[in-house]
């Protein structure tokens, strides 16, 4: 594992998008896993930038998203359909047909769950899974006490994460109370993952996510188990990882980040 931190929240948004777009440039037709929250939001702002002014071509990008509600139509503003068009699809110009997502719909869950699987294994797999973290531990809607080799599937929402993304409805009763979301499996399955925490209230599940006991209360420890995950973190969200001095040296002086320093 790789852990970068940057001082500032801007900073580490910037190499996060920068990773990604590196990614695309090295091979066009990329398959990418892709998270939501406000955390991304910036994310895919600066990529939206740097396809109008760097001609960043996703023309053949192939993407899968972690997670949808069950329950909301793609129509629906509330969905993650909706939150990707918005932030990201509509800006760049990537072909629709390679955009997969969850339908939350589904008259068969488990059967949308097996379909979403196998549309990842027909693609080759995920070459890059973007994560963004819960205040819980969660990552994708894996709260705690998922199986760590879960596989794709309908999951209860813990009131925690209820709490906090009821903030997207005008009426909180209406926050649902299950996903569809990548297993953990599914997510440890991809060849590199790329996670991002901004903020104080990040600082507690990133320490315990990156220096921790692996444990299926809290899902993000999976990642210590991945080969090449690399975890970017403002001063706020790293302030309480004891090997702080260690990944400021690695960043500070390993050739493979110089473009960032």
């Amino acid at each position: 594992m790789q852990v970068i931190i940057r001082p500032t929240e801007e900073e580490s948004t910037r190499i996060v998008a920068t990773l990604v777009a590196n990614a695309i440039r090295a091979n066009p037709d990329v398959v990418l896993g892709l998270a939501t929250g406000l955390t991304m939001e910036r994310v895919y702002a600066l990529l939206v930038r740097m396809h109008r002014e760097e001609s960043l071509d996703f023309s053949l990008v192939r993407t899968f998203n972690l997670d949808e509600y069950v329950g909301l139509t793609a129509e629906d503003g509330r969905s993650y359909h909706a939150y990707m068009t918005k932030h990201l699809f509509s800006g760049i110009n990537i072909d629709r047909r390679n955009t997969h997502l969850l339908d939350g719909m589904a008259k068969d869950l488990e059967a949308e769950c097996r379909r979403y699987e196998d549309l990842i294994r027909h693609c080759g797999g995920i070459d890059l899974q973007l994560l963004g973290i819960g205040r819980d531990g969660h990552i994708g809607f894996n709260e705690p006490g998922s199986a760590l080799y879960s596989r794709t599937r309908d999951k209860s929402l813990t009131p925690m994460t209820r709490r906090d993304n009821a903030k997207h409805f005008v009426d909180p009763s209406q926050m649902p109370h299950r996903a569809l979301t990548m297993g953990v499996g599914t997510i440890l399955d991809s060849r590199k993952l790329l996670l991002l925490a901004t903020g104080e209230s990040k600082a507690a599940v990133i320490a315990k996510a990156v220096e921790g006991p692996i444990t299926s209360r809290m899902t993000a420890t999976a990642i210590q188990l991945h080969q090449h995950c690399v975890v970017v973190a403002d001063e706020a969200a790293s302030s309480r990882l004891e090997e702080q001095d260690y990944y400021r040296w690695i960043f500070d002086n390993e050739p493979e980040w110089a473009e960032f320093r």
